[in-house]
C-alpha cells in the first residue's frame, strides 16, 4: 500500500506532484493538486490510499474548499476512501422510467384485451421471445395459432419458430407481472377475437385433428382463407355412433375430418364440436335396409305394420311394463320389425335413436340375434329424461 502526500501553500500558486510507479503502464492516471485561493493558504496534506495496480496521478484536478474537504473538478467530494458518487445518470433514470411505463402499458393491454403486433426476436425450448417496447415477453409454443404448423406440416416446432424470427404477429397479453418479470402472450387469444365472430352453433367446418386425449380430440377449424385459426374439442361421446373405448382407435393427429359446432363459450374461448351427427345413424340406416318402407317382404327382410302380429323380443315385455310406470311415459307400441342377414347379438340390445321426436314420439330400437324391432315411445320427457328412466327400469329388473 502506498501513501501519497500533497503539500499546499508557500510560494507556488499551482504546486503539483506527479507520482508514477510504472511509466510504461497504459492505465496511468495523473492528478495535479492546486489550492482554491492564491497566497497565504495554510499548509494542507491530502493522503490517498493506493490499492492494487500502481497508477499515475497528474491529470485530474483536486480543489480544496474553505472547509478543507477536497473536491474533484467535476464537483465530487473526495474522502479517504475515494470520490462520493452522484446519483444515477439521467439516461439511467429515463431507462428505468420507460420500463416502468411499459409494464403499465402491458397491464392495460391485458386488462382491455387489446391486440398487439409483436415482433419475434428469437426463441428457446419453450416458446418465442417477443419485443414489447423496451421489454421482452414470452409466447409459449402451445399459445401459437395452429395456422403456422399446417402451412408446412413437415416442419417441427423449432423450424416453425426459426421462420417466425423478425415477423410481426398479432398477440394478446395474458399475463403482465412486473414484480416477477413475467410478460406472457397468446396468439390463440388474438385469433379468437378476430375469427370467433364467424362461428355459429350448427356451422360445419372442414378440420384437421390435432392432439388426441383420453377424453376426446382437439380439432383445428379451417377457415375460408385456407388456414386453421381456431381449435375446438370433440368429446369422446361425440366421435362415433359406435362405442368408443379409446379415441385413438378412431382418430389420429393429422386426420382430415368434418365437424359441427354445437357450443361456443365466448368467456372461456372454447368451442365444442361433434363428428358423429354428420354421419347417418347406423341403427336407423340398418333398420331401413332390413325393413323396406313399402313393407314388401323379400328374401332378406320382413316388414309388418300390424302391432298385433309382432311378438316383443324376449325380455322386452317386462321392460315395457316397468317403463310405463315411469312418470312422463305415456305409451309404447311396436311399430315394425325385420331380420338381418347375420346375427348381430345373442343378447337383447336396446337403443334410444337420436332421430328427432315427431309429435313427442321417440324411436326405441331393440335387437336380439337376427331380429330388429322398432318401438314408438310417446312421452313428455326429453331424450335425457328417457335415458334416465330406462336406467332406473333396468336397475329394477333382475
Amino acid at each position: 500500500m502506498t501513501i501519497l502526500t500533497a503539500p499546499f501553500g508557500g510560494g507556488s500558486s499551482s504546486p503539483a506532484l506527479s507520482f508514477l510507479d510504472h511509466p510504461s503502464s497504459s492505465h496511468c492516471h495523473y492528478v495535479t493538486f492546486s489550492p482554491t485561493t492564491r497566497g497565504g493558504f495554510p499548509r494542507v496534506s491530502l493522503k490517498f490510499t493506493v490499492i492494487g495496480r500502481p497508477f499515475c496521478l497528474q491529470s485530474a484536478k483536486v480543489a480544496v474548499s474553505v472547509s478543507g474537504s477536497p473536491q474533484t473538478e467535476s464537483g465530487e467530494q473526495v474522502t479517504s476512501t475515494g470520490p462520493v458518487r452522484d446519483p444515477p445518470s439521467s439516461s439511467e433514470t429515463l431507462r428505468l422510467a420507460r420500463r416502468s411505463a411499459d409494464w403499465r402499458a402491458a397491464r392495460a393491454y391485458s386488462e382491455r384485451g387489446i391486440i398487439y403486433e409483436g415482433r419475434i426476436e428469437g426463441y428457446n425450448g419453450g416458446g418465442l421471445l417477443v419485443r414489447f417496447y423496451s421489454l421482452i415477453g414470452f409466447l409459449p409454443f402451445p399459445q401459437l395459432s395452429p395456422s403456422h404448423s399446417y402451412k408446412d406440416p413437415n416442419k417441427n416446432i423449432q423450424e416453425v419458430a426459426e421462420g417466425l424470427i423478425g415477423a410481426l404477429v398479432p398477440l394478446k397479453v395474458i399475463q403482465a407481472d412486473e414484480e416477477n418479470r413475467k410478460l406472457i402472450f397468446s396468439e390463440k387469444e388474438a385469433a379468437w377475437s378476430k375469427f370467433s365472430k364467424h362461428l355459429n352453433v350448427g356451422s360445419v367446418f372442414e378440420a384437421k385433428v390435432g392432439s388426441v386425449e383420453d377424453y376426446g380430440a382437439f380439432v383445428h377449424l379451417r377457415f375460408p382463407d385456407g388456414l386453421y385459426h381456431l381449435t375446438g374439442l370433440v368429446h369422446v361421446s361425440e366421435v362415433s355412433w359406435n362405442l368408443v373405448q379409446d379415441v385413438r382407435d378412431i382418430l389420429s393427429e393429422g386426420d382430415d375430418v368434418k365437424v359441427k359446432v354445437i357450443n361456443i363459450d365466448n368467456v372461456k374461448s372454447r368451442i365444442t364440436l361433434l363428428i358423429k351427427q354428420l354421419e347417418a345413424d347406423p341403427l336407423l340406416e340398418t333398420l331401413d335396409k332390413v325393413i323396406p318402407q313399402d313393407d314388401k317382404v323379400n328374401a332378406d327382410s320382413l316388414g309388418i305394420n300390424e302391432e298385433s302380429n309382432i311378438e316383443p323380443l324376449p325380455g322386452l315385455e317386462a321392460i315395457f311394463q316397468e317403463l310405463l310406470q315411469e312418470e312422463g311415459i305415456d305409451n309404447i307400441r311396436i311399430n315394425r320389425q325385420g331380420f338381418e342377414k347375420r346375427v348381430v347379438s345373442q343378447d337383447l340390445q336396446l337403443w334410444l335413436s337420436n332421430a328427432p321426436p315427431v309429435n313427442k314420439t321417440f324411436v326405441l330400437l331393440a335387437r336380439a340375434e337376427r331380429q330388429v324391432q322398432e318401438k314408438q315411445l310417446a312421452t313428455s320427457l326429453d331424450q335425457e329424461g328417457i335415458k334416465k328412466a330406462l336406467q332406473r327400469v333396468l336397475e329394477r329388473i333382475p
